[in-house]
């Protein structure tokens, strides 16, 4: 027998020992990432009939995504609860910084050590967070985050230049640019600026990157394991299997999605401040998480999608805005539904977040994502009994 056929029947071997199960899922799983990634990339079309389609907001809606897709990770996957994630996102943010002052105005450095200086950070706080579990962990989490930002925001004064924030100058070196000679350089993509739309495109690129990442990890025996974690981690260790490394492993993993979208806070806009290391940025992602769906692939993405259309949209609602929508009433009923609904837009905003946080985690404890699989499941029923 030949060598060539030896080789032939091993590969159809290979084949045949994949479960049709795993084909299945496999198949399916990429053709919901090519949904993804044309929803992504058209996210400026679909998105303008509700007036959040211009740049700025869809490169909020793709960094955010990136942020709760990493801590996803941690939490969703392995269930280490951190309320410390924000401190990630600021380093991300001031190395993508001094690599524009330093080096190049070229994106790619900077989103390189963004993510890298985030991944040694969380690699070092992890080391020391992982020691404990539940509450604790999530309170050492917190502990560092706040020690950070007060470093940044005072301490630390000479390399993130305080209450100021970390800007671009004149007279920065720029290595392989060159000093700037006639006012601040933009951020560049090889040669092409960065700013409105096609600064969007480098944060959508990236988003659907973060997310394939995200897919293949939550897929594999890593994942497996992270989930057997979650599931019960006693249980593991009585068994003698050591899951620190694992959970490291996830931590520094979300920890470099967070450095990646603080990267590209900087692409952005060119700039680092302390205020994004604070607690109520690390407890944002949290809402996102839970709002969108602990667990699933897609969920963080649209929590962060919702509760930045709350923050930039419901926010700028005033008495006038509402008089218009409700301008097809009678002028009593419109001015009546002018005054029940002002309390809950404009600056009122959070209280719509938290009613609508509220009825998701009392009737969809899995979030929106789970109100989707349940009215998927309906229309499948429906169909099922009409074709019977």
């Amino acid at each position: 027998m030949s060598a060539a056929t030896v080789d032939t029947l091993r590969r159809g071997n290979a084949a045949a020992s994949v479960p049709a199960g795993d084909t299945a899922s496999s198949r399916s799983d990429h053709i919901k990432f090519a949904v993804f990634a044309i929803a992504v990339l058209t996210m400026p079309v679909w998105l303008s009939p509700i007036g959040a389609g211009y740049p700025d907001l869809v490169q909020k809606f793709a960094i955010f995504g990136i942020f709760a897709i990493g801590f996803n990770i941690l939490f969703g996957l392995t269930g280490y609860l951190s309320f410390g994630h924000a401190a990630f996102l600021g380093v991300g943010s001031y190395a993508a910084v001094w690599s524009f002052k330093l080096l190049t105005m070229n994106v790619v450095p900077a989103m390189i050590f963004g993510v890298l200086a985030s991944g040694v950070f969380a690699l070092l706080i992890g080391y020391v967070s992982l020691r404990r579990t539940g509450i604790y962990f999530s309170i050492l989490t917190l502990a560092f985050a706040q020690m950070s930002y007060n470093l940044a925001y005072s301490v630390l004064t000479p390399i993130t230049n305080g209450e100021t924030g970390l800007q671009l100058a004149l007279h920065d070196p720029r290595v392989l640019d060159g000093p700037a000679e006639a006012g601040l350089p933009t951020t560049t993509l090889f040669g092409m600026e960065t700013i409105g739309y096609p600064g969007f495109y480098v944060c959508a690129v990236m988003l659907i990157v973060a997310y394939y990442v995200a897919m293949r990890i939550t897929r594999s025996p890593f994942g497996m394991t992270l989930r057997a974690i979650k599931s019960n981690q006693n249980r593991m260790n009585y068994t003698g299997f050591n899951t620190r490394p694992y959970t490291l492993a996830a931590f520094v993993i979300s920890g470099m999605y967070a450095g990646l979208a603080g990267s590209l806070m900087a692409v952005v806009d060119p700039l680092a401040g302390a205020e994004r290391m604070q607690w109520t940025a690390s407890g944002e992602v949290v809402l996102m998480t839970i709002l969108g769906g602990t667990g699933t692939l897609l969920g963080p993405v649209l929590g962060a999608g919702i509760i930045k259309y709350f923050e930039n949209i419901f926010s700028a609602f005033n008495d006038q805005v509402l008089g218009r929508i409700f301008d097809f009433l009678p002028e009593v009923l419109q001015n009546l539904m002018v005054t029940l609904v002002h309390p809950f837009v404009g600056e009122g905003w959070h209280l719509t977040l938290g009613v609508v946080f509220m009825l998701i985690v009392i009737f969809l404890p899995g979030g929106v994502m789970e109100g989707i699989g349940r009215i998927s499941a309906r229309i499948s029923r429906s169909r099922s009994n009409r074709s019977s």
